[in-house]
Parts: C-alpha cells; structure tokens; sequence
C-alpha cells in the first residue's frame, strides 16, 4: 500500500512535470518566430572638390555614397505564409552626430513603415522609398553613382539618390520566374484637394542568373523641394532666371513646380568578372505654363579583379533644351570582410550652354562651380553592422 500511494503520488507530478516543459516550448516555439534586428551602415571618408563658387574643398564628409544609418527592423511569423513586418530607420552625421540637412530632423527620416508579407505579395504603409531606388539603384544600374555619388544624376531629378514618400501605401509582388512587379501611392493629405502633393510609382524588374532588367516610372505632384541652380547650376529653367544678383535665387528649395515625372529603364549583363550596366531617365518638370525634360544617358563596367578589389568605370552624358554635361567617372572598392570596405573614386564633369558644373546627387552638401567645369575626389571607409 505504502508503495502504491507512493506511485499515485509521483504520477501527477509527473505530468506537471511534462505540462510545465510543454508550456516552456510553445513559450519559446512563440518567440522563435518573431525578430528584431538592430542594423545600420558607417560610411566616412575625405572628399576633394575643384571648384565651388570659385573655392577648393577637402574636408572630411559622412555619408556620402552610402547614407549613415541606424534601425529596427522586425519580423513575426503569423502562420500560413502570412508575416507582420516593419522597419524604423533613422539618419545621422557621423561628423557631428546631427541629423542629415537632405533628409530633415524626424526621428525616422530614412524609412518608416509597417505591413504584412504573404504568398500573394507584401503591402505595406508609411514613410518608404518609391521604385526608383528599389528597382533602379539596388539593381546597381548606375555604376557611376555606385563609384561616387558626385558621380551620380545630376541633383537626383530621377530620384535614383534615394528619395522617400510620405502617407505611401505600397505594394510589392512575389516573385514569377525572375519577374516582379511594384506600385506605390503616396496621399497628399490636402483637405478639399486630393491630388495636391501627391505621387505615384511603378515598376518591374527581372532578375536572371546573368541578366537584369528594370523599368519604372514615378511622378510626383508639387514637390516639396526643387532648386534648379542649386542641383543643375542652369541660369534659367521653365522660362525662369534661376539667379538673382548673382545668387541663387531659389535655394529654399521654393521654384513652384506643378509636376515632376521621370521614366526609366536600366539593364545589366554579367559576363564573368565583368559587369556591363547602364540606365537611360528622362524627367519631365512642368511648371510655370512650360514643360522641359532632362535626359541622362549612361553606361558603365563593374569589374572584379579578385573576390576583394571591384574596379568601377563609368560615363554620363545628360541633356535639357540647349544645356548639356558630359562627366566620366572612375573608382575601385576593396572589400576588407563581408561588413567592411574600403572605397576610392573620382569624377570630372563639363558642362556646356549657359550653365555652371554641378556633379552628382550631392547638392545638400557642396555648391555649383563659378565655371563649366567640377571635379570631385573621395577615398572612404564603410562598416556594416
């Protein structure tokens, strides 16, 4: 009996025992399948400019191939193919540790956004690039800007720099066979006025084991910002003068532009070691009763000499009206790890018409030369985490 009372007793601890293990998997099988990820990107080096407003440059710039950043990007499965996602990313000066002029002072300012992944495509809302960089600039078409973003579209009128859209909704395919396909809707929030400084993008790209394609287009309504010296150095634009007293008149970013529409198309062939990429945009400004389209042409090789050093070489020629710049541009990565590297380049640019030189994408940080010509050096360092 004694022996009897015993096991009766042992039996329901026994099975408090596996109840307790049984809870502590499904607790932990619970958090297994969700995640957030502390990640960001350091990009610093020293940059050289010819010429701007008449002065050389050389100072130690942040930021300027790759944005500095930091964020949480989370996931949690929700059974049945179906995923909660977000991302928070903010931006930063390594320099100063302030917040980058180009992007603004919001906590989130790079991305900002939460939706849901499934079988059938991921939607998802808030602050979030349109396709010009999902589709254009991640499918390294431009290995110009790639190299150097001074060597990059002249003031990023394509928006390949890396631009966001605020109140967006946005839509992305799986992908079929290599083919995917996007579309984003960004609200103007204008009570009375739905279309007032509000946007659109489209896009679809085929990624192959050596072929890549990408076609977008994107049009935005009123933008907030545009200043035609400033990112082009033109004198005059959309009948305009763009200078007052020898200054820029519009470097508030306030030159009143009705619609900013670009298409685009870019393709990549890797043979080898060698890739061969190029792009062709043409953005349309409408503004003022006028209409004037800038077009941007280029090519460009990406060649791998080994696993760890890449050699870049590239050429833009870009065209509006009776105003034209050519602008070769060179450049090399080596590559230290799979998070760090480092990076070297250089880009020259002429410009002809009535016009000054302006390189690349990086107009928030230098200004327009006092002549046709700009040249601009960099040699950096880039850690991942």
């Amino acid at each position: 009996m004694v022996i009897k009372r015993v096991e009766m007793e042992i039996r329901p601890m026994k099975y408090k025992i596996m109840l307790a293990a049984a809870l502590v998997c499904a607790n932990t099988s619970s958090y297994a399948q969700s995640s957030i990820t502390l990640y960001g990107l350091l990009d610093e080096g020293v940059t050289y400019v010819s010429n701007e407003a008449g002065k050389r440059f050389v100072g130690l710039v942040a930021g300027e191939n790759f944005g500095n950043r930091w964020g949480l990007r989370g996931t949690e499965d929700l059974g049945n193919g179906y995923k909660a996602i977000f991302d928070l990313e903010s931006d930063f000066d390594l320099n100063t540790g302030s917040s980058v002029a180009g992007i603004g002072p919001a906590l989130f300012g790079r991305q900002a956004y939460v939706g849901i992944a499934s079988p059938y495509g991921t939607i998802t809302l808030g602050r979030q690039y349109d396709f010009a960089w999902d589709y254009m600039t991640l499918g390294y078409f431009s290995p110009a800007a790639y190299a150097l973003a001074t060597g990059g579209h002249i003031g990023d009128v394509d928006r390949q720099g890396g631009d966001r859209l605020n109140n967006a909704i946005k839509y992305t395919s799986p992908s079929f066979g290599g083919v995917q396909i996007g579309a984003l809707y960004s609200f103007g929030g204008v009570p009375g006025q739905f279309t007032k400084s509000s946007a659109y993008s489209v896009g679809a790209k085929y990624d192959g084991d050596n072929l890549h394609l990408a076609a977008i287009y994107t049009s935005v309504n009123n933008p907030a910002f545009f200043d035609p010296y400033g990112q082009l150095g033109v004198s005059t634009f959309l009948g305009q003068a763009t200078t007052q007293n020898g200054q820029d008149a519009y470097w508030e970013g306030n030159f009143a532009l009705d619609r900013q529409s670009s298409a685009e198309l870019g393709a990549s062939y890797k043979f080898g070691q060698l890739t061969v990429a190029g792009n062709v945009t043409a953005t349309t400004f409408k503004g003022y009763d006028k209409s004037q389209t800038l077009w941007i042409y280029e090519g460009g090789l990406i060649y791998s000499f080994t696993p760890e050093l890449q050699g870049i070489a590239a050429y833009e020629y870009e065209k509006t009206n009776d105003v034209h710049w050519n602008q070769p541009t060179v450049g090399a990565y080596y590559f230290l790890s799979k998070r760090t590297s480092l990076y070297a380049a250089a880009s020259y640019q002429i410009a002809s018409g009535p016009v000054v030189a302006q390189q690349g994408q990086d107009f928030y940080w230098y200004t327009p030369s006092s002549n046709h010509e700009q040249a601009s050096m960099r040699v950096a360092i880039i850690h991942k985490f």
